[in-house]
């Protein structure tokens, strides 16, 4: 079979792939140089894709009540307890929860399914915790949820603000199209607007370090700034706009100074940044989930859309506002109804489009009104209201706030389904049925990126075990209810071409998103389908939104929303930042598979300012909590002077199958926006304070094992799991826990000190080595991590295990941490090559590779030269 154009199934992006196939697997994947999304560029999430397949902790056959059962059992089951739920308590009793990761297909029919033919609009999606807040404004600013840009507008444009935006981390090829065009263009300027000093940072010609969740009296601010200073069009306004003169007045009389009094920012910071605005046609302002994921998101991106409008900047090459998504197909999904306020092809609630859909779809039992956001839906489960509950492809007890009250939902609801890849996630604890749904590389369909592109993810190799993809497990349950004659689907194309043509159906040019043009693609045509984007309308020309300055409201024109910033409540102790790691995806069920994808930030850990770490007598690598009424993480302290003081952050990736407590969502209350219903998910308040340890550990073992301690973190490494631990325990209570789990078949030797507190022990089968622990009181005296990780290819001779329990080797020296994950390069070798004359981030790539290839390095890369010389200079 000849090598595969593929789409990547991680970030919004939307990044092509050229998938190398050989022997009936995936060897590896490229970069798809014909892709208009990355032209051939791909992060080090894109590039270890081929090493994400495989059987490895897959789901691969249903599971009922614990016990493996044929799909026909699991099917009549399914439809057996949905059925019985609505019928017993009304069709409001029953609910799915969707996913971004789904294919606009998989999508379609499930959303047909609950809201055509169940009676009930209880469809929402992961996707509400994203971006829902940028299609609330994007709604009341526009009259639809239209993405005005493209990636192009990104590079065109001679002003880029970042809005809560760490790009070179979250969309890392959009970050080096941004790098390319400022080099390309050394006049361009970019603006970060972050809390956190961030890697996107390293190309910005200022950073705006606001308080979080002030960023709505920065863009009121600047707004009454245009506006005094003659820098509003007027004629722009006048012609295709409303709202203008009740926006300034919530925006009162915000200055500079005021501003920056609200924001914690220097006002002459502030000033520099309005005056950029001001002078800079060509301005791009590129928001992400620093603004959406908060209680005001929806006015937060609204304030950010009026700066556009009130300055005619949106409809024109290099300029608007531009909302960058999270997921795969973020953006699919908002397509064909995914969230619950919402029906298919951008249609709302009002009656007629209810009646229209309705009638395209031929609909027995056609929900009325809106159901359930995702908060308010888990919420209604743990209430008792919601009796059934399928889940797809997500997994909500680590991404939804305030976990507690998610999984005490979970238990109750009466029946929860899951349908997912991996068998075992902290959701999937809770299912009484387990369906193998069929991951990326395994199922066909579509997915729609950032910037409006329809793409394809195709299948490349056969589906493992008894997985189905989602389309086709949906189907099947409709058939099961007798709704055959609906969801007769011989394939993912027939629904495609259904989905287009919805998209067309009495559309008349009323709604933005229609695909017409595609509805009659026969099914050679749709496995050929190259990258396109919408609109696509069956007769007429494509025109790109907002160019002719019409919008999608009832008199055409846009709404210049008026804002009326509002600032955090308050709360007790630290302010706490959530987000994304750069070789990491949501919680790690794909990535935490990949060992180079955990090296460059390995064990679970919690940022803090150098300053606040010393008041609180925390030095690098101790043991931390952070704790408030919702819930506790306890995990490593690590020095960041890219915080501010007051604030740390806690990455969102660690669920239950890598680390002991590390789940941030425990610390976020269900604090949600009033029009998005999207969580507040990005800040909270709590306590930090330093854990003791009496034991500290590393263990090396080919399968993980069940612990409990205080603190545990496992990645994978080659063979097997590296687990760090520490404990309140003595080593000896602890090595009395952990023997119980390392292998009784093993052959052991081991030696032990009780009095120093230092514990060591390898066990082997046969030549190989099985696991190798060693416990002390000082975690300085542990070996050497980059040494542990080695563990899982060593085959050392009988004379050697003596070696190992001394936990050094004599021919392996440890690279140092992880920078460059793409050729596995460390801080010891970068530093190495700086010390042999490498003083340049080329010409350490040309010493080390370092930096190549997917680039997402690169800003570290030039922290360590810049340390390097600051170094000499003293």
């Amino acid at each position: 079979m000849p090598n595969c154009n593929t789409t990547c199934p991680y970030c919004g992006v939307g990044c092509g792939v050229t998938a190398q196939l050989a022997g009936g697997q995936v060897s590896g994947v490229l970069g798809d140089g014909d892709h208009p999304a990355n032209a051939g560029r791909l992060c080090v999430k894109g590039t270890a894709l081929a090493e994400t397949l495989g059987d490895e902790g897959r789901l691969l056959h249903p599971v009922l009540a614990g016990h493996r059962v044929s799909w026909q059992a699991a099917i009549a089951a399914l439809g057996s307890k949905l059925q019985e739920a609505r019928e017993r308590h009304g069709p409001d009793a029953i609910a799915f929860y969707l996913s971004g990761q789904l294919l606009t297909e998989d999508y379609y029919v499930a959303n047909k399914l609950m809201k055509g033919f169940l009676g009930s609009g209880n469809v929402d999606t992961n996707s509400r915790l994203c971006m829902s807040s940028a299609v609330a404004a994007h709604k009341r600013a526009f009259g639809e949820d239209v993405v005005p840009c493209t990636y192009a507008d990104v590079e065109d444009c001679d002003l880029l603000v970042m809005v809560g935006s760490n790009a070179a981390w979250t969309h890392p090829v959009v970050y080096q199209r941004i790098e390319a065009a400022k080099q390309a263009n050394p006049g361009k300027r970019i603006v970060v607007i972050d809390p956190r000093r961030t890697a996107s940072c390293d190309l910005a010609d200022l950073h705006l370090q606001l308080l979080p969740g002030t960023d709505a009296f920065l863009f009121a601010g600047l707004l009454r700034h245009l506006a005094n200073n003659g820098a509003l069009d007027r004629a722009f306004i006048d012609a295709h706009t409303s709202g203008l003169d009740a926006a300034l007045d919530a925006a009162g009389n915000l200055d500079a100074a005021g501003v920056a009094q609200v924001t914690g920012l220097d006002a002459q910071e502030v000033a520099t940044f309005y005056d950029w605005f001001t002078a800079t046609e060509r301005t791009v302002s590129m928001f992400s989930q620093g603004v959406k994921q908060s209680a005001t998101g929806t006015d937060k991106c609204n304030a950010v859309i009026n700066c556009h409008l009130a300055t005619g900047r949106i409809g024109r090459p290099g300029m608007g506002p531009f909302s960058i998504t999270g997921q795969p197909n973020a953006m699919g999904g908002r397509e064909v109804g995914g969230l619950s306020n919402q029906l298919a092809a951008h249609m709302d609630y009002d009656p007629a489009d209810v009646d229209r859909v309705a009638r395209f779809w031929g609909a027995t039992d056609m929900a009325a009104g809106p159901g359930l956001k995702a908060v308010d839906l888990f919420q209604a489960a743990a209430d008792g209201h919601i009796k059934f509950l399928w889940i797809m492809a997500t997994n909500p007890a680590v991404s939804l706030p305030d976990s507690a009250l998610v999984r005490r939902a979970l238990a109750r609801c009466e029946f929860v389904v899951v349908s997912d890849c991996t068998a075992q996630t902290d959701t999937a604890a809770f299912a009484d049925l387990l369906l193998p749904a069929a991951p990326w590389g395994e199922k066909d369909g579509t997915v729609t990126n950032s910037e409006r592109v329809i793409s394809r993810q195709r299948q490349l190799v056969p589906a493992l075990g008894e997985a189905r993809p989602d389309w086709l497990i949906v189907t099947q349950v409709a058939r099961a209810l007798g709704l055959g004659e609906h969801f007769d689907y011989r394939g993912p194309e027939a629904i495609f071409r259904e989905h287009a043509a919805l998209s067309a159906f009495e559309n008349n040019g009323s709604r933005a998103f229609d695909i017409g043009a595609l509805a009659q693609l026969d099914d050679a045509q749709y496995a050929a389908l190259a990258p396109v984007r919408w609109p696509l309308p069956a007769s007429g020309p494509a025109i790109e939104p907002f160019c002719d300055g019409r919008f999608f409201t009832a008199d055409g024109r846009a709404r210049i929303v008026a804002v009326q910033p509002q600032a955090p409540a308050p709360g007790e102790g630290m302010t706490i930042n959530t987000g994304r790691f750069r070789d990491q995806w949501h919680t790690m069920t794909r990535t935490g598979r990949v060992p180079r994808l955990s090296q460059h930030r390995d064990f679970f850990s919690i940022s803090l300012n150098p300053s606040d770490a010393a008041q609180l007598g925390l030095a690098e690598g101790d043991l931390v909590e952070v704790g408030n009424a919702q819930g506790v993480v306890r995990g490593l302290a690590t020095l960041d002077p890219g915080i501010a003081r007051g604030q740390s952050f806690v990455p969102i990736h660690w669920s239950g199958q890598f680390t002991a407590a590390g789940g941030a969502s425990n610390l976020i209350p269900a604090i949600t926006d009033p029009y998005s219903g999207q969580p507040q998910s990005k800040f909270a308040h709590a306590s930090i304070a330093p854990c003791a340890v009496a034991s500290w550990g590393l263990l090396f073992s080919r399968e993980p094992l069940v612990m409990e301690l205080a603190y545990w973190s496992r990645i994978a490494v080659s063979g097997g799991y590296l687990t760090l631990l520490a404990d309140t325990a003595a080593p000896a209570t602890v090595y009395a826990q952990l023997a119980r789990e390392l292998g009784a078949d093993c052959e052991r030797a081991g030696y032990e000190d009780s009095v120093g507190g230092d514990w060591r022990e390898v066990g082997r089968r046969g030549d190989t080595l099985h696991y190798a622990l060693f416990l002390n009181r000082s975690r300085d005296a542990l070996p050497e991590r980059g040494w542990m990780t080695g563990l899982g290819s060593e085959t050392p001779a009988a004379g050697e295990w003596h070696q190992l329990l001394a936990g050094f080797s004599a021919e392996r020296e440890s690279a140092g941490k992880l920078v460059c994950s793409c050729w596995e390069v460390g801080e010891t070798q970068i530093a190495r090559a700086i010390e042999a004359g490498a003083d340049s981030v080329e010409t350490l790539g040309a010493a080390l590779r370092c930096g190549t290839q997917c680039g997402s390095c690169i800003p570290e890369l030039r922290q360590l030269l810049d340390q390097a010389r600051e170094d000499c200079a003293a």
